[in-house]
């Protein structure tokens, strides 16, 4: 039953995609073949990198990572939807509601400092041929990769310390699919500024504008040594090296534009559930997808595999 008392709740309940009860099988065989393609594309791509020798590079030891975070992400948001429905329990505890809330914020600042990394690997092996293998060898791969999964957790701990402050709120009605910082900020009758300031200045500017510049900068250098190829065709060959990168920072940022960064006076909560939805489920899917058919050496490993297996069977 919905809290209305204006005071501390010890549960939420997920309103989730849709009220119309016709609409939650469909949203339910939907949502689990999504997860279950989302899971299936991004193991293929963590295995064929790991089982493959010469997929150990440096891009393709972040694209490991990646599709870590992508699995991650999918199945903190999406489990929600799969269980309500098999459970028919909408409710979560204000504990799991809030560490639904800090895994998912950390997944994806996660994703946007490897993405980073993914830019500065490009740069260098576009930029900085003939030094590329001492510059990105594995100790740097690795090091990198520690300080984006450490940074991704640290960062969002100031957001979770004033959550656990709120004293009250108006619902414990979440109108969203999980629990997202936005939705469950909005049922608080506490005040918020110490909360709003921080997720439009240190989430704006540090969270996802400084992973953003440092990947624009490293494309404004590869773009430069791109146009001073004279060759045409070389100019294409080494576009083509991230172009499936650059897809996926585009397609990840815009989503997260239009669902974080909107105006205060634009109603956003419904909105977002779209924007979320594919966020959580669409670019988790297409990552792979782009990576495997953008990408030849994938394609290659994908065979490979294949074959090792017919001749096994």
């Amino acid at each position: 039953m919905e809290q209305t008392n204006y005071s501390m709740v010890t549960y939420f309940i997920i309103k989730g995609i849709s009220d119309a009860p016709e609409l939650q099988t469909l949203i339910f065989i939907t949502v689990l073949l999504i997860y279950l393609l989302t899971v299936s594309g991004n193991m293929t791509i963590l295995l064929l990198v790991c089982l493959n020798s010469h997929l150990h590079t440096p891009m393709y030891f972040f694209l490991a990572n990646l599709s870590i975070l992508d699995m991650s992400c999918s199945t903190v948001t999406l489990h929600v939807i799969i269980t309500s429905f098999i459970s028919s329990n909408k409710t979560v505890s204000f504990a799991n509601c809030l560490a639904q809330v800090y895994f998912f914020s950390c997944f994806t600042s996660n994703e946007l400092l490897i993405l980073s990394a993914m830019s500065y690997d490009r740069y260098a092996a576009i930029c900085k041929p003939l030094h590329y293998h001492m510059v990105m060898n594995g100790r740097v791969c690795k090091m990198m990769a520690f300080v984006c999964w450490i940074l991704g957790f640290i960062e969002i701990i100031p957001y979770l310390v004033l959550l656990l402050h709120i004293s009250c709120y108006k619902s414990n009605i979440i109108n969203h699919f999980f629990c997202d910082i936005m939705p469950v900020m909005k049922l608080s009758c506490s005040d918020n500024s110490a909360l709003e300031i921080l997720i439009y200045t240190e989430g704006l500017f540090i969270l996802s504008m400084t992973p953003f510049l440092l990947t624009f900068c490293s494309y404004v250098f590869i773009i430069n040594a791109i146009l001073r190829i004279h060759s045409n065709i070389g100019r294409r060959k080494v576009f083509y090296t991230c172009s499936s990168h650059l897809t996926v920072v585009v397609l990840l940022y815009t989503t997260l534009f239009f669902q974080y960064l909107r105006p205060r006076s634009v109603d956003i909560l419904e909105s977002n559930k779209l924007f979320s939805l594919f966020n959580t489920a669409a670019v988790p899917i297409l990552n792979p997808l782009i990576y495997s058919l953008k990408n030849k050496d994938v394609k290659a490993a994908l065979k490979e595999n294949i074959s090792k297996i017919k001749l096994k069977v």
